[in-house]
C-alpha cells in the first residue's frame, strides 16, 4: 500500500473517500493546492483503466499535455508509445500519470519552456498521487525520468546507477525506473537516439516481463529463481 503523506496539505483535504478514479479527476480540477495551478491550463491527471496492472509515473504534463488535458499525449508520448510496443506491452492496459498535475514553465519569446517543478510543489500534489496509487493498485510501477523516481524512491535514488533493475519498495509488488522519453529527443545524433531508445525498451521489457504472471526479473532480462 502506498505511504501517507508525511506533511497533509490542500489537496489532501480535497481527495474523496473510497474514490474512484472518475472521482479523482473531478476532485483535482480545482486543486489549488500549490501556485502551479496559476499559470497553467488546466489540471492534467492520470489516464488509464481504474484495475490497470502497470502505472507510469512521469514528472509533469507538458505543453501539449496542459492544452489537451491528457497525459503522454505530445511528443514525449509518442516516444513512450513506441517503447512500449517494442517491449511488448499494449498502452490501453497502463494507467499514466506525473508526479505533478500542472505544467510548470517559463517564457521564452511566445514559447513556454518546461520548468521542473520544485520539491515543494511535488510535496503538494503528492496525495493525487498517493489517491491514484490506492485505486490502481498496479502490479508494477515505473518511475520515467529522475522526478519521478526520486519522488517516489527517495532523493538518494539515481537512474543512471539504479535504471532497469527492480527496487523494494511498499508503492507496488515490482517498483523500477528509468528515463522520461523526453531525454530521447534530446538526444543528440540518430546513434544517439537509436541507443538512447534501446535502452529505454529494454527497461520496459523489465517491467514486461512480470506482468501476465511472469517471474520476477533482474535487468539482464532473466528470470530471477
Amino acid at each position: 500500500m502506498p505511504r501517507p503523506p508525511e506533511h497533509p496539505s490542500l489537496a489532501a483535504s480535497l481527495v474523496p473517500d473510497d474514490p474512484t478514479l472518475d472521482d479523482l479527476v473531478a476532485a483535482a480540477a480545482g486543486c489549488r493546492a500549490c501556485d502551479l495551478w496559476s499559470r497553467a491550463t488546466q489540471t492534467v491527471f492520470g489516464a488509464g483503466p481504474e484495475g490497470a496492472d502497470l502505472m507510469l509515473v512521469g514528472e509533469q504534463p507538458g505543453e501539449r499535455e496542459d492544452v489537451e488535458g491528457a497525459p503522454f499525449v505530445g511528443p514525449a508520448g509518442k516516444v513512450l508509445d513506441r517503447a512500449l510496443a517494442a517491449a511488448g506491452i499494449a498502452r490501453e492496459r497502463a494507467y499514466a500519470t506525473n508526479v505533478v498535475k500542472h505544467f510548470k514553465w517559463t517564457p521564452r519569446g511566445k514559447r513556454r519552456l518546461h520548468q521542473t517543478p520544485n520539491v515543494a510543489e511535488q510535496a503538494a500534489c503528492r496525495p493525487w498521487l498517493e489517491a491514484e496509487l490506492a485505486v490502481v493498485r498496479p502490479k508494477v510501477l515505473v518511475a520515467l525520468g529522475a522526478t519521478a523516481a526520486t519522488s517516489l524512491l527517495g532523493r538518494g535514488f539515481r537512474v543512471t546507477r539504479d535504471r532497469g533493475r527492480f527496487v523494494e519498495s511498499p508503492l507496488a509488488p515490482y517498483v523500477l525506473a528509468t528515463v522520461h522519453p523526453s531525454s530521447i529527443l534530446r538526444a543528440r545524433d540518430d546513434d544517439e537516439r537509436h541507443l538512447a531508445m534501446e535502452g529505454f525498451v529494454a527497461d520496459l521489457a523489465v517491467a514486461a516481463s512480470v506482468l501476465d504472471g511472469g517471474d520476477r526479473a533482474s535487468a539482464g532480462g532473466e528470470p530471477e529463481p
